[in-house]
């Protein structure tokens, strides 16, 4: 399959849809927020959970896992065309209304500045915050040991996020706004929602919670 037309369509996609982005400071109170993880194994089917938890107590509110076919392949930069449809479809099982979603992936951090959590905030109209394991685009320092601690990641002059310390001395996470939130909003509420791990609690009990289901 030549996905080549298919990717270039997607860029301009990506390009008009970047232009719809809004980056502003969060001041809504949180009561609840969504975690997102999507898992892929090697058959193609994808599995989807949205974890929902209490902002105060993090205490599981909702879990809702979906299974579907995945038909793209993997292409760095194109992550959301890829498992955007099936979040979608999880979605819409979801009964909670949570004013946050944190998502596996990049928001605006991201070659054209559309990642997965930047796509679907704008395709939904829902704030979104993308926290990475690992950088896809950028430069920049490093933060300090200790927990808290943060550097902007910046891409030609343009600050796309921000390199946040969740645990002294262990790897940092790569934290940037996906739509109607700002950098630092995402950084402060990124850190309300880490505990005792790496990665904060609604994506790595997202991302549990789909690998279990997954092999199930």
């Amino acid at each position: 399959m030549d996905i080549k037309p298919f990717l270039e369509d997607a860029r301009d996609a990506q390009r008009n849809l970047r232009k719809l982005v809004v980056l502003q400071p969060f001041r809504k109170e949180v009561s609840a927020v969504a975690g997102v993880d999507i898992s892929v194994s090697g058959n193609k089917l994808g599995t989807c959970c949205i974890v929902v938890l209490q902002a105060s107590s993090l205490g599981i509110v909702e879990c809702v896992v979906e299974k579907g076919p995945v038909h793209l392949p993997y292409v760095p930069g194109y992550l959301s065309f890829r498992e955007g449809p099936l979040f979608i479809r999880t979605l819409a099982c979801l009964k909670s209304e949570p004013d946050l979603f944190f998502f596996d992936g990049q928001g605006i951090a991201h070659p054209r500045r559309l990642g997965l959590a930047a796509h679907l905030g704008v395709l939904l109209g829902i704030p979104s915050i993308g926290v990475a394991k690992s950088r896809l685009v950028g430069k920049h320092n490093e933060p300090d040991q200790t927990r808290g601690s943060w550097t902007y990641l910046i891409d030609n002059g343009e600050r796309l996020g921000a390199v946040l310390r969740t645990r002294d001395k262990v790897k940092p996470v790569f934290v940037s706004p996906g739509h109607l939130i700002d950098i630092e909003s995402a950084v402060e509420l990124t850190m309300s929602v880490t505990g005792k791990y790496r990665i904060p609690e609604p994506t790595r009990l997202a991302h549990i919670n789909s690998r279990r289901a997954q092999t199930s």
